[in-house]
């Protein structure tokens, strides 16, 4: 680490610029912090020493890699076990201002945010690979304040703009795992090729065989997610695909059998239970004008 990016420790808790400030503090024989809450989003990223962060009425002992964010007025205080210990860590303050202004340009700057006041959840444990990208984007943000090359000011907007998404992304990859954003890409993916396959045979087995993935999977996946099984999101995917195509005109018999209906009596049954109507009431509800002789709608007179 670059002595030049060191902060000297500052007690102030508020902030002195309008947006943010970052400080990457190496101390030996610091104390523990009195409690305390601030106006602004702390986040707190430990890199070493051997410390406790009281937060919101529980001690949570650290370990290298733990990031910690602390909202505006929840109270919070640093316990050093072990004060001879070099205590080291950055602070990231960002203001609420600033954090709306980053949400007008995508509410995905603003996740972790908002998450963690609904949540209650502060500390996050990355690995030594995740900390360490973490930690390269700190160290660029730092460098670029400490500089004084060409395009300084640009340059630490941009790094605050990465280092604040790359937060959001990575804590939204830490509570939702690779193995639960698999199971939603294959649920997503099975729902486009029903949509696409409609006025085909359809059969658990036959999805199953496609995806080369167990149909009980399958089962339990649409289950979770929708609440429904596979033959009843088709069915209810079928019939939405007939009102669309009695609502522009088609034959009530040319729809059902375009839609994947085997017989009308089946259909007519499940468009009754779905829609507590008959298709022929459904198709009258648009009262369509009939074509004149001549090609031409009527007046309706």
């Amino acid at each position: 680490m670059k002595e030049p990016l060191h902060s000297p420790f500052v007690n102030r808790q508020y902030m002195q610029s309008r947006d943010f400030e970052i400080f990457y503090y190496n101390d030996c024989n610091l104390k523990s912090v009195s409690n305390h809450s601030h106006s602004y989003y702390e986040f707190y990223f430990f890199l070493g020493g051997s410390v406790s962060m009281h937060v919101d009425g529980v001690d949570y002992p650290l370990t290298k890699g733990d990031v910690i964010l602390i909202p505006p007025n929840v109270r919070h205080h640093l316990i050093n076990h072990a004060p001879s210990l070099p205590y080291q860590r950055f602070i990231f303050w960002i203001s609420r201002n600033f954090c709306n202004e980053l949400m007008q340009i995508s509410q995905d700057y603003g996740y972790v945010m908002q998450q963690v006041i609904v949540s209650r959840r502060y500390v996050y444990h990355y690995d030594v690979l995740s900390f360490n990208t973490l930690q390269g984007k700190i160290y660029a943000l730092l460098d670029e304040i400490h500089s004084n090359r060409f395009g300084r000011s640009a340059r630490i907007s941009l790094c605050v703009h990465d280092l604040v998404l790359h937060l959001n992304r990575s804590i939204y990859e830490i509570e939702h795992p690779r193995q639960e954003q698999e199971v939603f890409s294959l649920y997503e993916n099975i729902v486009s090729f029903i949509d696409r396959h409609l006025e085909q045979n359809l059969s658990l087995d036959d999805i199953a065989n496609n995806f080369f993935v167990s149909k009980y999977h399958i089962a339990h996946i649409f289950k979770d997610h929708l609440g429904l099984s596979i033959h009843q999101y088709i069915l209810k995917r079928r019939l939405a695909m007939v009102c669309d195509s009695i609502a522009s005109n088609m034959n009530i018999s040319d729809a059902y059998q375009r839609c994947g209906f085997n017989d009308y009596s089946s259909f007519f049954r499940a468009f009754k239970k779905e829609y507590g109507i008959s298709p022929k009431e459904y198709k009258e509800s648009y009262a369509f004008p009939k074509e004149s002789p001549s090609g031409t709608q009527g007046t309706g007179r």
